[in-house]
């Protein structure tokens, strides 16, 4: 049996309304800031919740949570841009422009993780146990933020006629494909995929406390990158704008990276049963789990 997919309803088919919230004189409120900063009140809200869960001062999320920002953001804008220098070098007063979308989620763990580093070092905490507070909110922000894209008419995938299929302006598409309107809603696929991951990493954390075990610090952030990576992987291979290194994409090269990091840090941790290598003893660590 062959299904017409052209006889569904066209509600599947996306269209953008613009990136632009509302605006008031020189006041712009955009969609992709919008969401930026709903993804991080979210997120530090969930992080504190969970703190608690694991008798970790909540306090200590508040404050990780302003040097995630500085460091998650301006990285993430500075992966972008060194992949896509051709055309920043042309206008580099646009560089800046990170209300107008080009930011690298990639550059943002990066930059995040030096962050995290820095922070739990001097605050003498567990760099694993903060990753494992803040792995399952940030998945959930990845998820609200892909839709940043979205209004953006960003990020999107090769041409389709699937009913699902997202209408791109067409001085948003590129050169080639400039004859055709619709396109994979990669945005779509990518956000519906981190909202299964973050299901996942919470049903870890609440099923190792409902059964009174503790998960191995670091295990969550582990998964997270495996299960994140697998996704991004596939749906990178869909994108028309993805960031190259030659002929390779840039954020495959990655994501295979973080899979193979992710099993050998589960296997370091469950098979040869040894601690991840920390900035603090692992006594200290376990001063923050249940007793």
């Amino acid at each position: 049996m062959i299904m017409d997919f052209s006889v569904l309803p066209l509600g599947f088919q996306f269209t953008s309304p613009g990136p632009i919230v509302v605006k008031l004189g020189p006041i712009v409120i955009r969609w992709y800031g919008l969401l930026i900063a709903w993804a991080v009140l979210l997120g530090v809200s969930l992080s504190q919740y969970l703190a608690k869960r694991r008798y970790v001062n909540p306090d200590l999320i508040s404050d990780l949570s302003i040097w995630l920002v500085i460091g998650a953001i301006p990285a993430a804008r500075l992966y972008y841009v060194l992949f896509e220098w051709s055309e920043y070098s042309q206008h580099p007063e646009r560089i800046i422009a990170i209300w107008q979308g080009g930011i690298a989620i990639h550059g943002a763990i990066i930059g995040g993780i030096i962050a995290a580093l820095i922070f739990a070092r001097l605050n003498k905490i567990s760099f694993w146990q903060l990753t494992d507070l803040v792995a399952p909110s940030l998945i959930l922000g990845q998820a609200i933020g892909r839709w940043g894209n979205f209004f953006n008419s960003e990020a999107f995938g090769t041409p389709t006629d699937l009913p699902w299929k997202l209408y791109i302006p067409p001085d948003h598409r590129p050169v080639d494909l400039v004859n055709f309107e619709y396109f994979h809603p990669t945005f779509l696929y990518e956000s519906l995929w981190n909202l299964m991951v973050f299901v996942l990493l919470l049903t870890l954390f609440f099923r190792a406390l409902s059964k009174q075990s503790f998960l191995k610090v670091g295990t969550l952030f582990l998964v997270y990158g495996i299960a994140y990576s697998l996704g991004r992987f596939w749906i990178e291979g869909l994108r028309t704008d993805s960031l190259m290194l030659g002929s390779l994409r840039m954020a495959q090269m990655v994501s295979l990276g973080g899979m193979t990091l992710g099993l050998l840090g589960l296997a370091w941790l469950y098979v040869l049963k040894r601690p991840l290598p920390d900035v603090v003893s692992p006594l200290n660590t376990q001063k923050n789990a249940p007793e």
